[in-house]
């Protein structure tokens, strides 16, 4: 823990003006940022007498070992730049708001050539209409089902899509009338693109034009007496209405309008958020949100609408370097716009409601009414996105009452057990997995705060002295755990120029990398935050007993690091092994400190298996265009595309070859040249396949360092 004191900036070098601001810990990782109308007195704060601070601003200022800061124009220039930090670091003491789910969206692929309708989870793309989120996937197949009727838009995947064109013969959806099958030419590729139009117009409110247009053809078949016609159109009347009726009219007005709703305690917040498109409850989202710093109900809006809105900015962004056509820029900018309404109606305004609303029409390019809803239906349906949020709060707390404990527990257990300073909020381990000696991988998984950190998650693939792989485990244990963290001293130096001063400011015993943080003012525009290895964990867990952990440990010694705990974990036993002890420790079964340790060990194991397997898979197959100069992976699929078989490429000629797009005559009398050697063709499989499985490995299972196989682990 640092004394605030040791990093405080001199009063008269922080500016009066607007800004964001950031901290850094001792390793030069963003742990806050924040805003400010005025810098000095914002920061000021933070520097008073640390027993008058809330208990989260304390935790976050003696874990903090530097401040910066960056002057912007205005407000709404800080509002933006904020954002972008937050979303950017990921600091760990600012509130974040993530979906309690993965909410699911009924999606158009409008940029592609052959627009498709289906459901989509994630990030969004552009080019893409969204329509939603839904609470569940089946509802929006229901309603899908029901539009197919009257707009049979293609829904089907790029592989059926192409099968049905080589085939010449729709799929199902096509023979039933559920699609229009642009496939096999039924309709022209324009007409397929209006209809999908049409469907994504009648999704975002405009339902009352198409009812009237089939009312119109229904009334003039039965005038023509075309009576089963007529019926079709009737029972696709009554499909639009049903598709209607789902989303109920809750503002009769038609207004467009996010209505907002908070519910929490000091610890916890639950939000709700109702989507009202045309007066219509088109979508709901839920977020839950631990409050790690001090934070109010107007705060915690305004955190809320950056993170919900900065999206339409950054879809925008997307859209214009995505490299798409002028039709598809100009529909994913419509869409970036209709992601912020009209109206957004909230519990509390947010401190600065005026700079808000500037910042929200700024990205919808038209005015935005921020405010709280005092009477009427809008203030009614308010009540009831409260309620929701209520429920999800109470629902969260009975999912979870003990996670937060037991995660707490079992750092603490775990530094207890192996008599840390501090309780390992960050834990990497590693696991080696080979077959037979054969395409040694090695992975490394990250949990922080007892929590996976997927996006951090690495692999290696192990070289040996020789470029053959290492002798045994423990020379591959000591291979990655080398490469890890010269990486890791590497990217302190690199960075140390611009965020840390790298002087000889160390203490004597101090481990390599602990520099010295410095505080002042950063321009808005640096290098981005540091990836990969630029941080060291506070505990490194090998899936092996003694022999991987002094493997290890050696790897450490001779790098200089020293200020990183290690431990192993031998499955036989479940034993804790400590470099030189002669013992292990041996933890309760009952232990959660335990428990995080295999789950921390069994993560890393499944997940060098899935490096292997993706590693021997490539490796047992080869081609014999594999080795032509000049013939790269997009050569080679386009010679097999044209050619369809190595039997037609061998008895091509070198004019017809270099004829395929991308190649020139040099290349092709090389590929000539390098079939001309092999007549059966077998290098290339035959005629189809264009691969030859390598001898004597498919047979085998992959195996980790200690033996397992991946049945041991479901994996």
């Amino acid at each position: 823990m640092a004394d605030p004191a040791t990093y405080r900036p001199k009063p008269g070098e922080i500016p009066t003006s607007p800004g964001v601001y950031r901290f850094r810990d001792a390793h030069g990782r963003v742990i806050y940022v924040g805003k400010a109308k005025n810098l000095r007195a914002r920061l000021s704060s933070y520097f008073q007498d640390v027993a008058h601070l809330h208990h989260r601003t304390q935790s976050m200022v003696t874990t903090a070992a530097s401040v910066e800061w960056t002057v912007v124009g205005t407000e709404v220039e800080a509002l933006a730049l904020e954002y972008s930090w937050i979303k950017e670091y990921d600091p760990r003491f600012n509130v974040k708001y993530r979906d309690d789910k993965s909410y699911p969206y009924l999606a158009v692929t409008m940029a592609e050539e052959v627009p498709r309708a289906q459901v989509m989870r994630g990030a969004k793309r552009p080019g893409t209409r969204y329509f939603g989120p839904y609470g569940h996937a089946w509802a929006i197949r229901e309603t899908l089902d029901l539009l197919l009727r009257v707009f049979p838009v293609r829904t089907c995947s790029a592989g059926v899509y192409r099968r049905a064109h080589q085939t010449g013969r729709p799929c199902l959806l096509g023979y039933i009338d559920k699609c229009s099958a642009p496939c096999v030419g039924r309709i022209g590729i324009d007409d397929h693109k209006q209809l999908a139009q049409d469907f994504c117009d009648f999704m975002a409110g405009d339902t009352q034009r198409f009812e009237r247009r089939l009312t119109a053809r229904m009334n003039e078949a039965a005038a023509s007496m075309e009576y089963e016609q007529a019926a079709r159109l009737r029972d696709d009347i009554q499909a639009l209405r049903r598709a209607t009726e789902k989303n109920a009219v809750v503002l009769p007005d038609a207004t467009d309008a996010d209505v907002f709703a908070l519910a929490g305690d000091e610890l916890e917040a639950a939000v709700q958020v109702f989507h009202v498109r045309g007066g219509r409850i088109r979508g709901q989202r839920g977020w839950i949100v631990e409050k790690v710093e001090d934070v109010t109900d107007a705060e915690l809006v305004e955190h809320l609408l950056q993170q919900v809105y900065g999206a339409a900015e950054d879809a925008r962004a997307a859209a214009e370097g995505a490299g798409l056509d002028a039709e598809a820029r100009t529909a994913a900018r419509q869409e970036a716009r209709n992601a912020v309404p009209r109206e957004v109606l909230v519990p509390v305004l947010p401190p600065d409601p005026e700079q808000m609303s500037a910042w929200l029409s700024g990205l919808r390019g038209a005015r935005v009414e921020l405010r709280v809803p005092q009477r009427g239906d809008k203030r009614e349906l308010a009540g009831t996105v409260k309620a929701n949020a209520e429920h999800a709060l109470a629902l969260h707390r009975t999912r979870r009452a003990g996670d937060l404990t037991t995660r707490s527990q079992a750092l603490r257990e775990i530094q207890e057990a192996l008599g840390l300073e501090s309780a390992p909020l960050r834990i990497e381990c590693y696991d080696i997995s080979h077959t037979q000696g054969t395409y040694q991988s090695a992975s490394m998984v990250v949990f922080e705060d007892g929590l996976a950190r997927k996006g951090e998650y690495r692999t290696f693939s192990v070289r040996g002295p020789e470029g053959d792989g290492a002798r045994d485990d423990t020379a591959a244990m000591h291979e990655v755990i080398t490469r890890r963290f010269r990486r890791y001293l590497a990217d302190r130096l690199a960075a140390g120029d611009v965020e840390l001063d790298d002087s000889d400011s160390r203490e004597p015993g101090e481990g390599v990398g602990a520099v010295q943080p410095r505080s002042g003012e950063v321009p808005a525009e640096e290098p981005g935050e540091r990836k990969r290895f630029a941080y060291p964990p506070n505990l490194v867990v090998v899936d092996g007993g003694p022999p991987q952990v002094a493997a290890a440990q050696r790897a450490l010694d001779e790098l200089g690091v020293t200020d990183v705990a290690l431990c192993g974990l031998a499955k036989r036993l479940e034993e804790v092994w400590l470099p030189g002890e002669d013992y292990p420790v041996i933890l309760q079964r009952s232990s959660e400190g335990l428990y995080l340790l295999q789950r921390v060990r069994d993560e890393a194991h499944r997940f060098a298996i899935t490096q292997h397997r993706r590693r021997r898979s490539k490796g047992m197959t080869s081609s014999v265009l594999d080795d032509v100069p000049g013939l790269g992976p997009a050569r080679r699929k386009a010679l097999l595309a044209t050619f369809g078989s190595v039997k037609r490429l061998r008895a091509a000629s070198v004019e017809e070859i270099a004829e395929v797009r991308g190649m020139g005559r040099r290349t092709a009398e090389a590929v000539v040249a390098a079939l001309g050697g092999d007549a059966d063709g077998s290098a290339l499989g035959g005629d189809a396949a264009g691969v030859a499985a390598v001898p004597g490995d498919a047979g085998s299972a992959p195996t980790s360092q200690n033996g397992a196989t991946p049945g041991m682990l479901g994996a």
